[in-house]
Order: structure tokens, then sequence, then C-alpha cells
């Protein structure tokens, strides 16, 4: 059944711009399909910053769809674009691929080893992937097919008419001096703010070509060496005969406009004739674009000259990273949406982008931080199950478990994250021993396959293999710490024999839990069952300092999973020989 948002009783930032954009679709295109769209450029891997442009529409859609109306959100894939540089740190790419620079990137060579025909193929199909496991709808459009095959024609030929007009807009801007740009060195990745390029990688790319001849909205690609390092240097708007040359191998031809499908609008100039186009109602865009001059804000002059209105839509804040392990680093080294789903759940990357307004920046968790946003989630759920949520946090909830379609595949059993990852760092994926402690869990309602908790154990075990230093794995002793139990004073033996008497009567995790929390307050005269109300501040030194020496002992460490989950995965026969039974 599909999940429905509570789209008329909350003030989630999702209605009110669905309620936005139905109004306006309806004042701009009655009766017809409500437009949004977004736009990404696969000229580098596509990473978690560049996903914001597409769920922010997605989320809108979604819920404009729950209410009964027919969207189209469009994602056009920027493969026309020119290949602007070599990206550091892909494998498979060396320096020579800066021969390519200026082609695009429909004709550059993917990396070495690929199995697609191109760049640009190469690094759509990650992000394909990973919006089909995010339950993404879209209607995807390639930029180059559009092109290439004369679908833009007219409104090449319109822009080169009207060539005149457009360069007057751009003019009100290039006599204004950017700001300033802060220099600083490149952030490391778990520092980093990952922000989608203006116009899809276009911010480096000029606004048209202004030889001797004067401004033209409109560059070829070179019939000879296929770059885009030309000039027009004539144009005829009756035969439509364009003549150019290419400052990179000289080659200079004359071309008729009418029958030419190589070659593209720039920038500035495309994406408000797209808008027009397409008549799109709803596109977000980058902090980027509150700049003077930035494609926005000139493409919502230009986009009037094409009988279009600009779209309405936020402009949104960054997205952070916090500690993805250089080990893992994405292919370019910067994380994809595709890194993030290889360790946690849809539905939890689907939240991080659904709870925080646009202009909220955020984080997106590789290190121990993604164990609390789990545990944040969880509970969530358990709220969401009780009837116990403001009513903005269940339709964030609600769009993160599904859309109009319905719910997203989820794990049957979500046992806390942070407890599988123990799990899986202490058995190094053994399923049969992985089985055996997750089944003494909960000896009440044991766990009979690990299907119950997959995808999610997946998750949290390729998270350990691929965010967590080998320094800090978990190796289980294999031999009793005899020099540190040779040392141990009354108190200290005391404890031990406290705990190993209670194992047998209290081996699940809550038992366990109970017993190691336990044993030093009955040392201290008090209730294993007495609350920290009821505590001496001692008592937590006390616990602090038992827990120490059961690492020591179990793992040779100071720190270490949860004791009761390790306790679990060591097993009773040799947690009592660790602990000198």
């Amino acid at each position: 059944m599909p999940i429905v948002a509570q789209s008329t009783e909350t003030t989630d930032w999702v209605s009110r711009f669905a309620d936005e954009v139905i109004e306006e679709s309806e004042r701009r295109a009655p009766g017809k399909p409500v437009v949004v769209a977004s736009g990404l450029s696969p000229s580098g891997p596509i990473h978690l910053g560049n996903l914001r442009e597409v769920m922010t529409p997605h989320l809108v859609a979604d819920e404009v769809r729950r209410r009964g109306h027919t969207v189209r959100h469009l994602i056009s894939w920027d493969d026309y674009d020119r290949y602007r540089k070599v990206p550091a740190g892909v494998p498979g790419v060396d320096e020579s691929w800066a021969e390519h620079i200026g082609k695009p990137l429909t004709s550059v060579p993917a990396p070495k080893g690929s199995a697609y025909p191109n760049w640009a193929e190469h690094f759509k199909a990650a992000m394909i992937e990973a919006l089909a496991e995010l339950g993404v709808e879209y209607d995807g459009i390639s930029q180059t097919e559009q092109y290439t095959s004369g679908v833009y024609r007219e409104q090449v030929l319109f822009a080169m008419k009207h060539r005149g007009d457009i360069d007057a807009i751009l003019d009100q801007y290039r006599t204004k001096k950017a700001p300033a740009k802060k220099q600083q060195g490149q952030k490391p990745v778990d520092e980093a703010e990952l922000e989608a390029a203006e116009g899809s990688g276009a911010a480096a790319e000029d606004d048209g070509s202004s030889g001797s001849a004067g401004y033209f909205p409109y560059k070829p690609y070179c019939g000879r060496c296929e770059k885009d390092l030309t000039t027009v240097t004539a144009y005829d708007d009756d035969t439509t005969e364009l003549s150019y040359t290419c400052t990179a191998c000289g080659h200079s031809e004359t071309v008729r406009l009418s029958e030419f499908n190589r070659g593209k609008l720039v920038w500035k100039v495309d994406w408000p004739m797209r808008w027009a186009y397409e008549g799109v109602v709803f596109e977000p865009s980058g902090v980027d674009h509150s700049s003077p001059g930035s494609s926005f804000q000139v493409g919502g002059q230009i986009v009037g000259i094409f009988g279009g209105k600009q779209p309405i839509g936020p402009m949104y804040a960054f997205v952070g990273i916090s500690g993805m392990a250089k080990m893992s680093s994405s292919k370019g080294g910067v994380p994809t949406p595709a890194d993030a789903l290889q360790i946690m759940e849809p539905q939890l990357l689907r939240w991080l982008y659904a709870r925080r307004r646009p202009n909220q920046s955020f984080k997106i968790a590789f290190d121990q931080e993604i164990q609390r946003l789990y545990d944040e989630w969880d509970k969530l759920a358990a709220k969401v199950a009780d009837g116990a949520v403001l009513p903005a946090d269940a339709a964030a909830y609600a769009r993160a478990i599904g859309t109009a379609a319905g719910e997203l595949p989820r794990t049957p059993r979500p046992m806390p994250y942070r407890t599988l990852a123990s799990v899986a760092d202490i058995t190094a994926g053994a399923e049969g021993q992985t089985l055996r402690i997750l089944s003494e869990l909960d000896p009440e309602n044991p766990l009979t396959s690990l299907d119950e908790v997959r995808p999610r154990l997946d998750k949290a075990e390729t998270w350990i293999n691929t965010q967590v230093p080998a320094e800090e794995r978990t190796v289980v002793r294999d031999e009793p710490d005899a020099d540190l139990l040779k040392s141990l004073d009354d108190q200290g033996r005391e404890s031990l024999r406290l705990l190993l008497e209670g194992l047998d009567s209290n081996w699940s995790l809550d038992g366990l839990t109970h017993l190691v929390y336990g044993v030093p307050k009955v040392q201290a005269g008090f209730s294993a069952d007495a609350t920290p109300k009821e505590l001496p501040p001692e008592i937590k030194v006390a616990q602090r300092t038992f827990f120490a020496l059961l690492y020591h002992l179990l793992v040779g460490r100071d720190t270490g999973p949860r004791l009761p989950t390790l306790l679990l995965a060591v097993g009773q026969d040799r947690v009592r020989k660790l602990l000198g039974a």
C-alpha cells in the first residue's frame, strides 16, 4: 500500500513546497503534468552533494504525486558538456586523458577497465543504480541525444536570431566583479562540504563566442578534433550558414546550422532554454547561484526570451561528510550515493535529506557517528509505531521509508546497527558464528536466519570492513593474560568472580547488560538494580575501571564493542577461560 504523508496536517518543508508547486503549475499550465527538474553532470563521480540536487525535487514531486497529481521529474544528464579537466584519483585514468579536454563527455574514453562506452556513461551508471535503490522515479534526458538528434534545433536557431537580446542581458553582469574567494588548502574528505557545481560543472564555461564577428550563444564542437575551442567567425540568419575556426587544431569550416547537430548553446543560455522547452515549474539550485551573474540569476531573465518563466525553488546548502576512511574513499576522492548505500539502508539516507530544509546544511556520517544516527532513526520508528511523534517528524519518516508507489524493501527485524557492527567486527563475517550470537541476544525470541536482519547486517559489516581502521578492529585474545590476572588485587578478583557466577543465568543481551553494570554496585554494597540516582558518583568510576579490566582481559585494549555484545560474541566457554576461571 502507498505510504500517505500527512500533507494537510503538517508544516514540514516538503508539504509547503508541494502546495506552492501545485498552485504555480495550475497557474502556468492548467491540467498538464507538474514538471520538476534536476541536472547532473557525469564529469566525474557524482557525489552526495549532487544528490541534494535530485532529492529536493524528488521529495516534492513525490508529495505532489501522493496528492493525486501527475508529475514528471526530469533529470537532465549534462553529458554533452565539455570535458574540463582530468579529475584526480580516478582509477584507470592518467595524464593522457588531458588530450580530451574540450570534447563532449560522451566523446571521452571511459577509464581503463570500464565496461561502459564512454566517460559519461561510466559515471552515470553508479548514480542510476543508486537512484533505483533510493526509490527515485524520474525521466532521464541525455543532452547529447537531445542536441545531436536535433531536438533543440529550433531553440538554437531562435537563440542565434536573438543573440543581441541575450548579449544585452549578459552584459549587465560582465562588469560586476565577483566576490573574492578565500584562499585555503583543500579540505580532507571528512571535513569537506560537497556542493553541486554551478551549471553542472559550467562555472568555468564562458557565456558565448565574442570574436570579431560579434556575440554568439552557440559553441560548435570541431569537426576534426571534436573540441569546443572554437570561435564563430560568421553567421547568416537567413541561410543559417555558420563559419567557425578551431584554435586547438586550426580546422575551419562553414555549415548550415539548420542541419548541423554538433554543438550546443552555452550554459547560461542552455539552462533557461530548457526551462522554457520543458515547462519546468520547480528546480532547486546550489548556494553558488546567489552570486551576481550566476546562471540561475541570469537565466531568470534569459528564459523570457524563449517565452518561458523561471522555475520556483530553493537554494540548497552544502552536504558535509563525517569521517570517511581514506582506504575506501570513492573513486575520485569524493563519497558518492553508492558509497553511502554500501554502509546504510536507503531509508536512512532518504531521511537525512528529508528531515532538513534545503537551506540547512547537514553531514552524512561514515565514522562512528553513523551508529548514533541509526539509534536516532530506530527511536523515531518506535515513536511512529506508538503514535507519539510530532507531525513533521512523522512526515519525514513516511517520506524516508517509501514513496507514493509504496514502501521500499526493508530489514524484517532491524536489530540495532551498533550491535550488528560489533558482531560483524568480532566474527569477521563468519555466518555461523554471527547467527549464534544474534540468536542469543533475545533467547525468548531467537533469530532463526540472518535473512531476518538483512540488508542492515550487510551494511554494518561493510562499514566495519571499509570505514574502521585496522588498528581499531576487535581481535579477541587467544590465551589468558596471565600476568594481568596474577597482578589483580582482591577487589579485582572478586569482580571477576561475581561476573563469572552470573554468566549462565544472565546469558542474553539484556541480562549481560544488567550483570556488567551490576557487579560494581554489588561490590560497593548496593543492589544490582539500584538506579543512578540512588548511587554515589564513585560507582561510575568503579564501573569504568571494571569495564577497562574486562576489555584488557578479552581484547587487550582499553575499549571495544559494548561489553554485553562482546561477551555474547566470545561465548561462555572462552569468556571463562580468558577471565581465569
